[in-house]
């Protein structure tokens, strides 16, 4: 049984090269690049990796658009900040040879500002990302896509390494654009933004992650993480209430 990993791009030449090394052992890498204006291209092409680009269409459609052009009868798909462990390597090799199911959910470990994050409901995080070629599909969401599996589903052991945010700044500027692109999703099936969902969406998240899932268990980073999350919910029912302020 051979396997492609499929990766979406843009920007990322301080990513791509070590997310490339760790998935050195697939029989097939496809990278996806939505036209980045540093050396991501470059950097995919000299390891090896066959590289389409593509304009931005969306998470769920640009990453439906590597699975079309991946051939093999697996596929891997992973983020450019992301690293398979050789003992994820080694455990995806084994099971797909005599597997009987159709997809598998990976743990992925966050590392946000220099620490790993062990609790706040980011571990474990399980997602689909190994699955059979035609049993799997994305939805076509605008951000937080997932693979929507015909068959069954089976779980790994071995956990996925996520270099998620390494500073605030990078934080803040993926929430503002992953809030625009929410907001826009939920004013699309005719959601309203209330003041009861400013106020208590972002209370329960923050009550949630940190004291139900046990993130004062992550110290500062799990308090702060808390914080961003609650603010991510405020920002992104704000934006979908603006969507419907009149125009100038």
């Amino acid at each position: 049984m051979s396997i492609s990993v499929i990766i979406i791009t843009h920007n990322e030449e301080k990513n791509i090269s070590e997310c490339l090394k760790s998935v050195k052992w697939a029989d097939e890498i496809v990278v996806v690049d939505a036209f980045s204006h540093d050396d991501t291209k470059k950097l995919a092409e000299e390891f090896g990796a066959k590289v389409f680009q593509t304009k931005w269409q969306g998470y769920g459609r640009q990453k439906n658009y590597a699975l079309s052009c991946a051939a093999m009868d697996w596929i891997l798909s992973i983020d450019a900040d992301e690293r398979i462990t050789p003992e994820l390597a080694e455990e995806i090799q084994g099971i797909m040879q005599n597997s009987k199911m159709d997809g598998y959910q990976i743990c992925r470990k966050a590392y946000f500002l220099g620490k790993w994050i062990r609790h706040s409901g980011w571990y474990p995080d399980y997602c689909l990302r190994l699955f059979r070629k035609g049993r799997g599909v994305f939805a076509e969401k605008q951000v937080h896509e997932y693979v929507e599996l015909s068959g069954r589903m089976g779980q790994l052991n071995g956990a996925m390494l996520h270099y998620t945010d390494n500073n605030l700044n990078h934080y803040l500027d993926k929430l503002g654009r992953y809030t625009t692109l929410a907001a826009d999703e939920l004013g699309a099936k005719g959601k309203k933004a209330s003041v009861s969902s400013l106020i208590t969406r972002p209370l329960f998240i923050f009550f949630k992650m940190y004291i139900l899932k046990k993130g004062f268990l992550d110290g500062m980073h799990g308090f702060i993480l808390a914080v961003l999350s609650s603010f991510y919910v405020f920002v992104k029912y704000a934006k979908l209430w603006e969507i419907r302020l009149p125009k100038a």
